[in-house]
């Protein structure tokens, strides 16, 4: 068996048991809703753990914002405690950064001129985030517009001091790549080169995969580039890219493990169609679900058939109607962007919206938000998603939430208009890079580009943006991926809002990836 067969196997083994343990096998979009489970303890070993919607969390959620700034500040305390007791850092020669579970980096390979806090002056830190703020990604540039209206709320509040005596602004330098690689290169080179940036922020699978060998070989961080793809799980072969979301891949297998649970409602025999974007992002999605197929007890009950989009195109019309002419019981829009919406209004033209009983949009349509009424009109009930584990800054739901309530008003004041889906995705990874930056601000030597990415690699802490029940952490070589959990919801247009289904966490449990582009596969 391949390393990928294995990795594939293990993940299947996690979601099938952990989705068993959800006990809604028998709940489908008309029920009235999954019966409130208690589930059992689990070790590192056994089933992740999936709760039902109406399930208790166990650890008490601060309820203001004072409350979650004391919460934040013992966690980095504790943090730079375990960094410093463990003696992980830079080597006395300078030459190697040294982190938990075998994490290190030969900091003697960086170029020469290297400098380990260029970005950095006295009272200012220079971020570069290339985004598109055009093309079928255009909603993304709220995601820096967070960054940057969170950046200015902690440093409004003196946040990004350390011990050196330094106290900084950051300064936000956004540039436009429409999610097209080729302009994300000259892009990151013009931010590196010319800008001198502190780090560099991507957006998207193919920009990211096109950049971080670059990044890693200048020793220059990308934290949290806005990706789920399993290759940013690689801490040995691109230690300065971290992961950031659920990964495809394992989003992938849970949706596997969802039709699995319902093979009875179709007489054991169910047929599955895609929709796949033609970039390393659809790759990462198709590849991990068919390594599902391949592993599953019922690959023989599954049918899987499924088209390609090109990222540029301007509809797909065509596409979505040779998928229902296949007349799948499940379809999977594996795409992003102004696709996500076209695949919506295209199922409710063409039939699928009622003859395909589910109906997944992936985490990033979820994110780029193209389920409301005024996009789509009621189109879009009943369609289900894996939707990443995040809250909802627009959603209704979260006026009662402290830190959200925060989010809008400084977003707000910093002259943004928090109403678009990617703020969520740009809260949730600025809100980890403001935390790491103040860490590291207290770690030997002050913030630099090696204490930042140490911090990273060692994080331990409760995001704000996640639902109740999300494990968010990072531990060297042994755990690359910050989020492993997710939520699974179900789009009710009368109420305008995601209902929860279940959440699950497989938190330490996904292995590393080295992608090979060849075959878009991990090695």
């Amino acid at each position: 068996m391949t390393r990928h067969n294995r990795w594939s196997a293990a993940l299947v083994a996690l979601a099938t048991c952990g989705a068993a343990a959800c006990g809604s096998g028998d709940d489908g979009p008309g029920a009235s809703g999954p019966a409130t489970t208690e589930p059992p303890a689990t070790s590192a070993a056994q089933a992740p753990t999936t709760t039902a919607a109406a399930t208790t969390a166990s650890t008490p959620v601060p309820q203001s914002m004072p409350e979650w700034e004391s919460l934040w500040e013992a966690e980095r305390a504790a943090m730079v405690e375990k960094i410093e007791a463990n003696g992980w850092g830079r080597s006395p020669d300078g030459k190697t950064l040294v982190g938990p579970a075998g994490f290190s980096i030969d900091l003697g390979q960086c170029p020469q001129g290297w400098d380990d806090t260029e970005g950095l002056t006295d009272t200012e830190i220079r971020i570069g985030y290339v985004l598109p703020q055009s093309g079928i990604l255009a909603e993304s540039a709220a995601g820096g517009q967070a960054g940057d209206a969170l950046y200015r709320y902690y440093a409004d509040q003196g946040a990004f001091s350390d011990v050196n005596g330094k106290t900084r602004q950051v300064d936000v330098i956004m540039r436009d790549d429409a999610y097209d690689p080729a302009r994300t290169i000259p892009l990151v080179d013009e931010l590196i080169d010319s800008e001198k940036v502190f780090l560099i922020e991507t957006v998207g699978s193919a920009p990211t995969l096109k950049t971080y060998d670059k990044l890693s070989e200048r020793c220059i961080p990308q934290p949290l580039p806005a990706s789920g793809h399993p290759g940013m799980g690689d801490p040995v072969n691109h230690p300065w890219t971290t992961s950031s979301s659920i990964s495809y891949s394992t989003e992938a297998v849970l949706w596997g493990a969802f039709i699995e649970q319902r093979l009875d409602e179709f007489g054991g025999k169910v047929k599955v169609a895609s929709l796949k974007i033609n970039n390393d992002f659809g790759a990462a999605y198709d590849s991990g679900f068919e390594a599902f197929l391949a592993s599953s007890d019922h690959k023989d009950d599954i049918e899987y058939v499924s088209e390609t989009s090109e990222a540029t195109a301007p509809t797909i019309k065509e596409l979505m109607t040779s998928i229902a002419a296949e007349d799948p019981d499940m379809f999977i829009a594996m795409t992003v962007g102004t696709q996500c919406g076209q695949a919506i209004t295209e199922a409710a033209e063409n039939g699928m919206k009622d003859a395909t009983e589910y109906k997944f949009l992936s985490s990033a349509c979820k994110a780029s938000g193209p389920v409301t009424e005024d996009k789509v009109g009621e189109a879009s009930d009943g369609w289900w998603s894996v939707g990443g584990g995040l809250k909802d800054i627009e959603s209704p739901a979260s006026d009662d939430d402290p830190f959200i309530v925060a989010a809008r008003q400084f977003v707000t004041d910093a002259g943004y208009d928090y109403h678009s889906p990617s703020m969520n995705l740009g809260l949730y990874y600025n809100w980890t890079i403001a935390q790491a930056m103040m860490i590291a601000g207290q770690l030997d030597g002050g913030l630099s580009r090696s204490n930042l990415i140490l911090v990273l690699r060692s994080m331990d802490m409760t995001n704000p943006m996640l639902l109740p029940g999300l494990d968010f952490n990072m531990n060297g070589n042994e755990d690359a991926f910050l989020l492993e959990g997710s939520d699974i919801a179900v789009w009710d247009a009368e109420t305008q809002a995601w209902v929860l289904d279940s959440i699950t966490d497989i938190s330490g449990r996904t292995p590393l990836c080295a992608w090979d582009q060849a075959t878009s596969r991990c090695e």
